[in-house]
């Protein structure tokens, strides 16, 4: 890992523990290969490795894991939630993996600027309805809501599957823009 990954990264300048494990080197690592590059948000946790795995697992988990969503739907909801939230970091990372995984950058700028105007499905047009209630209007939840989603298609599972995906990236949204976090400058190109 080159010495100014942490440069930057968040208004905060929290820097990276010292020494870095080697699991969390060899992760680093992994990114690179596979994408790259190190995401700013695991760097900008990787201060605090107990916090940096526990973000990593949950997302690891939520993103990547068996579910009835596939990863373009995760991605979506990230985008859409990080639009409502007017997150820079989360757009600009997420946007490209729509732009990636969908292979229409189009596809990927609609979602992040009017999902209603990108032409989705019934299915995908009601789980973002309950994704942006959930985002602007947590408290108006209620079993119709449930009910759209199943009637669209969803199982129960699913349902949970959409709340949780839109529940974590209200909370990195708030912590990416608490922090004045940066997405990484390659982000912005790829996929177009």
């Amino acid at each position: 890992m080159s010495q100014n990954h942490d440069a930057g990264v968040t208004a905060l300048d929290l820097g990276v523990a010292e020494p870095l494990s080697e699991r969390t080197k060899a992760y680093f690592a992994k990114c690179e290969e596979k994408l790259g590059l190190v995401p700013n948000v695991l760097l900008a946790y990787a201060f605090d490795e107990k916090k940096l795995d526990a973000f990593g697992n949950f997302y690891n988990d939520l993103m990547l894991a068996e579910s009835e969503l596939s990863k373009l739907d995760r991605e979506i909801i990230a985008v859409v939630v990080s639009a409502i939230n007017h997150c820079h970091y989360c757009l600009t990372a997420h946007g490209a993996a729509v732009r990636q995984l969908s292979g229409d950058p189009a596809f990927g700028e609609q979602i992040a600027q009017n999902w209603r105007a990108a032409g989705l499905d019934a299915k995908r047009i009601a789980m973002l309805d309950f994704v942006t209630k959930l985002t602007e209007r947590p408290d108006t939840i209620v079993e119709a809501d449930r009910q759209a989603l199943r009637d669209a298609g969803f199982s129960n599972r699913g349902i949970f599957d959409i709340a949780a995906v839109a529940a974590f990236f209200a909370m990195s949204n708030r912590v990416a823009s608490a922090t004045d976090m940066k997405p990484n400058a390659e982000y912005h190109g790829m996929s177009r």
